[in-house]
């Protein structure tokens, strides 16, 4: 194995494995999987994709995904770590723009098996990044910093492009009407902006009635909208807590919860532990959205 840089912002690996081992998941926010070589199965909470030469994944921090290889594999891991939200002095980028865009990764890819590049145009530009990335990251010195983050920001942009053409999000798969797809995706995009997840301006950009809106949702989906947004709201927060250094009150204040004390008692209610139980134990809650089990 081939490690190319560690404890900074991303962790480049060049590996040719026949046989999977298991990969710590510590401080790792996600990681993008390009196969190089080779040809085999991904798991993920028991449901399986084949993967052969050029498949694109995306790895969720949770140890519940394996790779069976039928032929010998060249994996190249490129990981997203936590240490880029939080020691970001000398790399000049926003560090709020970056750490919402992977958050919206994070929150909406539903940890399915499956490769997520939808198209060869993008599939080839990520190959373009991430050959970039590696011959950086091999000589690598300061002047590197930047470039790199730059060529990473815009993987992300390739990956929130493409998770937004696919349907991640957890409907009925016999469902037709594709405004749910389209409203979730909206609530999403605009989880910070509390006035846009009114009823009323649901129902204005959907052209429904507002006392529908609710009606339609909860039909679609099987929750309230409202349990809905908490519990997106609740998924970023365990983000920031396990990934950044924002404090409770700037996260109280970016996700629309009245003061500190309303999104203790909210993530108790929702979650199950206190805040600082969650924080201890440095282990998503609400992001398994399938049950993880079985695979070590």
């Amino acid at each position: 194995m081939q490690v190319l840089q560690t404890s900074k912002p991303f962790e480049i690996q060049e590996i040719e494995l026949t046989d999977w081992k298991q990969r710590p998941v510590k401080n790792n926010f996600f990681e993008l999987v390009l196969i190089k070589e080779g040809e085999g199965t991904q798991c993920i909470n028991y449901n399986e994709h084949t993967y052969d030469k050029g498949s694109v994944f995306l790895l969720p921090p949770l140890k519940c995904h394996s790779f069976t290889i039928e032929k010998p594999t060249q994996f190249i891991f490129l990981k997203f770590t936590d240490s880029f939200f939080k020691n970001i002095n000398k790399i000049t980028i926003d560090r709020n723009e970056w750490f919402k865009e992977a958050s919206y990764i994070l929150s909406n890819y539903n940890q399915l098996p499956g490769d997520i590049i939808k198209n060869d145009i993008d599939r080839n530009h990520l190959e373009s990044l991430i050959k970039m990335i590696l011959q950086e990251s091999r000589s690598f010195g300061e002047e590197s910093i930047n470039l790199i983050t730059s060529l990473m920001t815009s993987v992300l942009e390739l990956l929130i492009r493409n998770i937004k053409k696919s349907n991640y999000f957890e409907v009925a798969k016999n469902n037709s009407d594709n405004r749910i797809t389209k409203m979730l995706t909206y609530i999403n995009e605009n989880i910070d902006k509390t006035e846009l997840l009114k009823v009323e301006n649901l129902a204005s950009v959907f052209t429904m009635s507002p006392t529908y809106v609710s009606e339609f949702f909860k039909k679609q989906v099987h929750i309230s909208l409202r349990e809905y947004i908490i519990k997106a709201k609740l998924k970023l927060v365990e983000i920031r807590l396990l990934n950044s250094d924002f404090t409770l009150t700037q996260i109280a204040d970016d996700l629309g919860f009245t003061d500190v004390s309303h999104l203790s008692k909210t993530f108790k209610k929702y979650v199950g532990i206190s805040i600082r139980e969650f924080k201890n134990n440095g282990e998503y809650m609400l992001l398994k959205r399938n049950v993880c089990k079985g695979i070590n």
